[in-house]
């Protein structure tokens, strides 16, 4: 890391998920975090990290460069406006909630700060976050790798252009919930038939682990691994016949589609 000051506003999970990315890479790097949050239990916890901590959301944006606000979407208009007199004008933001767009970052501090969208999930937690990551088109590529190392210190990180940033919340930002549903029908489905839940759990685990890793380092296509594991006449042929016919897959693309909408909604 560089010497710029980095603030998190918010010291809830996902700001404690980067925190512990940061620290776990160089411990060194706590003194050059600060963070604010109303409950004071979260605030001694980063402290105990060698981690600074301010006495509002105003002093902290006074003694940082990056600030990453870790709140909730509609905690946003409160702390810019909080803020918007102490940011400077190259004082770097990052915003890290759904369908918060860097313009209205912008309009609402009454700068054109340079700022960094993302959108992680809660992997991140375990250090497999998945997080996609646009920047505004001021923001120096010194800065913007300081910010994206932020978040691949946890997992994987990609770049995209803003204009795909709601749609990617249903690609990593809501995914985990539709895998958690999945992997609850499958263990709900093995208990039905007397396969101990927790077993079955370690096993769907698993699964889930070494389909990803198929999906990554096979070669090969989603439809081809599908094909691979159906054979013809078999048990996971008609499996696949009753997800088909219940129209599962496109189930997936309008829950997702519909995630994507909310997104918008939110940024409106």
């Amino acid at each position: 890391m560089n010497n710029k000051k980095i603030g998190f506003i918010g010291a809830g999970n996902m700001a404690t998920a980067i925190i512990n990315g940061i620290l776990k890479n160089n411990s060194d790097n706590a003194g050059h975090l600060a963070v604010f949050d109303l409950d004071t239990e979260k605030l001694a916890l980063m402290t105990a990290k060698g981690i600074s901590a301010a006495d509002s959301c105003k002093a902290l944006a006074a003694m940082c460069d990056i600030i990453v606000l870790a709140v909730k979407p509609q905690n946003y208009p409160e702390v810019l406006a909080e803020i918007k007199d102490t940011v400077r004008d190259d004082t770097v933001i990052v915003t890290i909630a759904a369908g918060i767009s860097i313009d209205y970052i912008r309009q609402k501090l009454g700068k054109t700060c340079p700022a960094v969208r993302v959108m992680p999930n809660t992997p991140l937690l375990l250090g497999m976050g998945a997080s996609a990551l646009c920047r505004s088109d001021n923001i120096s590529d010194a800065d913007f790798d300081e910010v994206y190392k932020m978040f691949a210190f946890s997992g994987e990180a990609v770049i995209l252009p803003e204009s795909q940033m709601n749609a990617v919340i249903a690609v990593n930002g809501s995914s985990p919930a539709y895998i958690y549903l999945f992997a609850k029908a499958m263990v709900d489905y093995a208990a039905s038939v007397g396969i101990d839940s927790e077993t079955a759990l370690r096993l769907v685990c698993k699964t889930f682990e070494g389909s990803a890793e198929m999906l990554r380092n096979s070669g090969d296509s989603p439809e081809t691994l599908i094909q691979k594991v159906s054979s013809k006449g078999g048990t996971t042929i008609e499996a696949m016949k009753v997800l088909k016919d219940r129209e599962v897959p496109k189930a997936i693309f309008d829950a997702m589609a519909a995630c994507t909408k909310r997104a918008e909604e939110l940024g409106a």
